[in-house]
């Protein structure tokens, strides 16, 4: 993202021939959103906001009160490459306001901004780096999504094998053009599943990138005549489609600071699950393919819920993988912080850790293993009833997730 002010994303607009301005949220489920107004309209859009119709936005009211107000974020001004040079088109992300001017309460990023201001009041700063996989499917010979994947490759196999290596090219450069720095790529496991990981950011700028991405990923592939898919299990024999959520404190903490960040991670898991894997689908990917299904931690085992890379210093941090990318992430980062605070504050112990496979373990082995809820049904009993989700999820979002 480019960090402009107010004025410098107007005087932008004018000298790049701008034409379009999308303004992004998402709804409750993370599912983004956007509405286009003219260049000439941003200077309103600065100082009073863009009002639109709620009422057709899952969770976000009905036509009694429908009203709500967009407000432009100049900070998180990027362009959209794929559309045309001339008469170009940006995107910012947006906050949500009602109409007196008070925050929305279900603008989940909102949610994620309360948590780092939280966490700064505490003295602490968390950065995320995200992880997400998805599958390239072909189309049939109407345009629509098959469930035939663009190859039989494996994991980091390569071309000609990999039929997606050049898509991942073209997102990657697209990534870099719009402010966003991928890590790596490569194929993953399954037939034409695929991920790339991109650099450490601040919780709100990993989250807005997360959103781009998904966006940007499906883009590339469409122009490509392939499909996109990010949902948890889009092939019942393969691997699912992971989350895997890297998080860390910027200032290096004490080996204490760091296990009781892990142990507070772990104590809300199962309560956090319903947001973390929010769909049915969810549930047929965890405990499979390197996705688990216990309450656990390692120092490397991929098996575990928890994983602590081999890393040192500033690289040190937290991988949590149970997630999908069905979840939203500003609610699933917010989570992960007032966790990782709920763990410090308390000062969690930290239990030992998990070093057997728990995909090849026996029941007797399990049997001490706390588990990971087995439907979002019981996810969603757990969440309704922890006084940690009450606290930091409004009540609203809740019942959204949990009385669809």
């Amino acid at each position: 993202m480019m960090n402009y002010s107010q004025d410098e994303v107007l005087q932008y607009t004018k000298e790049e021939d701008v034409k379009f301005i999308r303004l992004a949220y998402c709804d409750v489920f993370g599912r983004q959103k956007n509405i286009s107004i003219m260049a000439d309209e941003l200077p309103r859009a600065f100082e009073h906001g863009i009002s639109f119709d709620a009422s057709a936005i899952a969770g976000f009211g009905d036509e009694e009160r429908s009203d709500l107000l967009l407000h432009p974020e100049a900070q998180t001004l990027m362009p959209l490459p794929w559309r045309p040079e001339h008469g170009s088109v940006v995107q910012m992300f947006s906050s949500i306001t009602l109409p007196d001017g008070k925050p929305f309460n279900c603008d989940s990023r909102q949610i994620l901004k309360d948590a780092v201001m939280e966490a700064d009041k505490a003295g602490y700063s968390f950065r995320f780096g995200p992880e997400l996989e998805f599958y390239l499917f072909q189309k049939d010979e109407n345009g629509r999504a098959t469930k035939i994947p663009c190859d039989e490759a494996g994991y980091m196999d390569i071309g000609p094998d990999d039929k997606g290596e050049n898509v991942r090219r073209e997102i990657c450069l697209t990534l870099e053009q719009m402010g966003i720095l991928p890590e790596r790529s490569h194929h993953e496991e399954g037939p034409g599943q695929n991920e790339i990981d991109f650099k450490y950011s601040d919780a709100l700028v990993a989250a807005d990138n997360a959103m781009t991405f998904q966006r940007v990923v499906k883009t590339i592939a469409n122009n490509n005549g392939l499909v996109a898919d990010f949902s948890p299990k889009p092939l019942a024999h393969h691997p699912g489609n992971g989350f895997h959520i890297n998080m860390s404190i910027k200032a290096l903490p004490s080996e204490e600071v760091f296990s009781e960040m892990i142990a507070g991670i772990l104590a809300n898991a199962k309560d956090m699950t319903a947001f973390m894997n929010p769909s049915e689908a969810s549930y047929h990917r965890l405990g499979s393919h390197k996705a688990p299904r216990y309450v656990s931690w390692s120092r490397e085992n991929r098996s575990p819920l928890v994983r602590i890379p081999a890393a040192v210093g500033e690289y040190r941090r937290v991988e949590l993988r149970s997630p999908d990318p069905t979840a939203n992430p500003y609610i699933a980062f917010a989570l992960m912080i007032h966790a990782s605070l709920y763990g410090i504050r308390n000062r969690l112990q930290l239990c030992e850790p998990t070093d057997m496979n728990l995909f090849t373990a026996d029941s007797d082995e399990l049997a001490s293993f706390d588990r990971l809820p087995e439907s979002f049904a019981e996810a969603c009993r757990l969440a309704a009833s922890s006084s940690f989700i009450k606290e930091h999820i409004p009540s609203e979002i809740l019942s959204i997730y949990c009385m669809r």
